[in-house]
């Protein structure tokens, strides 16, 4: 027995354990700043984004994190296609009917149907299933990710359901990775047995017997792995590299566009208090001073309420992004949602339109539901109005 605790076997290589730590870190910051946007009004988030300065800082760093998941993802592709096409490794992550049958035995030798649990070789059935159980999610949350993160460029090619939807699906797959993680993930690694493998790179033959035997008999065997041809590698990488620097090179093309597409988000602004000089007249004014009206743009009424024309206008110009996807949190399709405002805070202050956001998206310009200078100033006149909804 301790000839079989000392004698150790290489599982894995360094760089695929930089590269486990690497995905490691960024799920986990994902997990950490995805989950307090999802449960906002929780006491528990509310004080992880005061922790961290700020919901913006908090989506800062889920950006940065969820880029380097997409790095650490197009490594993992060109490392696959390197270990496949070049040094023609067996594929023993790709699921098999083999794998279904010791499912069902480990199963009916958990509930005590079965004399013996399953021998597995290099990959056991659960490791396949959260392997590719993290495929299906990065694509998921890929996606989802990128409908969110650039609603303009998704709703020319979806409708705009498909907005809210994506917020939906990636919470959902959120939450259920990190849940994975916790439950599965550690139980079967962590807590069941603890496998250092991943951290150390080897294995003892104590835990190989345990865990993998089929693979221990055909190392001893010295059928584990394939032999390799000096001269046909070096063939095979002559027709790979190329080919690789050109995915290498689209994929890092797409992680660009991904992230600059658009930038559609409200940011949080510190409101600025003005310094309003009072002018006192020497003499009195003999008769009141007529205010000059702006006339309202075509087919948009003329009154400063927003049951009078101010809603018609936000509604016909705004909805598309802060209609029922409500992004960024800000919902003008009522006046009751306009006036609680977004994840920002408020973006209409009452009459106070140089403080109000809304007014300060709209005058900086290029905003995707941008309001021409007439509408602008009518918005202005109903905010210093009181912003009155009848």
């Amino acid at each position: 027995m301790s000839e079989h605790s000392s004698r150790t076997y290489q599982r894995f290589p360094l760089a695929r354990r930089i590269e486990h730590l690497a995905m490691l870190l960024s799920f986990t910051t994902l997990g950490l700043t995805g989950l307090p946007q999802k449960f906002s009004t929780a006491p528990v988030s509310i004080a992880f984004v005061g922790l961290l300065g700020g919901i913006e800082n908090l989506r800062t760093i889920h950006h940065i994190a969820a880029i380097v998941m997409m790095l650490g993802t197009a490594w993992h592709i060109l490392v696959f296609g390197y270990m496949a096409y070049v040094r023609r490794t067996r594929l023993s992550m790709l699921p098999s009917l083999q794998d279904i049958k010791d499912g069902w035995q480990a199963l009916m030798y958990n509930v005590g149907l079965a004399k013996s649990f399953p021998q597995m070789g290099r990959y056991t059935f659960e490791e396949k299933m959260e392997y590719w159980a993290f495929v299906w999610g990065a694509i998921v949350m890929g996606a989802t990710g990128f409908m969110m993160w650039n609603p303009i460029s998704t709703v020319k090619f979806l409708p705009g359901e498909a907005i809210p939807a994506a917020k939906a699906a990636h919470g959902g797959e959120a939450l259920l990775a990190v849940l994975a993680i916790i439950i599965w993930h550690m139980y079967g690694v962590h807590i069941k047995r603890f496998n250092k493998s991943m951290w150390t790179g080897k294995m003892t033959e104590a835990e190989m017997l345990h865990e993998h035997p089929l693979e221990l008999a055909d190392i001893k065997a010295g059928i584990a792995e394939r032999p390799v041809d000096p001269v046909a590698v070096r063939r095979r990488q002559r027709v790979y590299v190329p080919v690789a620097a050109v995915l290498a090179l689209f994929m890092l093309g797409g992680v660009y566009g991904f992230v600059n597409a658009e930038q559609t988000a409200l940011t949080t602004t510190e409101r600025q208090v003005p310094t309003v000089v009072v002018f006192v007249p020497q003499t009195p004014t003999p008769a009141p001073t007529v205010t000059p009206t702006v006339p309202a743009p075509p087919g948009v009424a003329s009154g400063l309420t927003w049951d009078d024309g101010i809603g018609l206008l936000l509604q016909s110009k705004c909805t598309a992004c802060h209609g029922a996807s409500a992004l960024g949190g800000l919902n003008l399709s009522t006046y009751a949602d306009a006036m609680k405002g977004g994840n920002s805070g408020p973006v209409i202050v009452s009459n106070d339109s140089a403080n109000s956001l809304l007014v300060a998206k709209q005058q900086a310009g290029g905003h995707p539901g941008q309001l021409t200078p007439e509408e602008i100033a009518q918005v202005i006149a109903w905010i210093d109005a009181g912003a009155l909804e009848k």
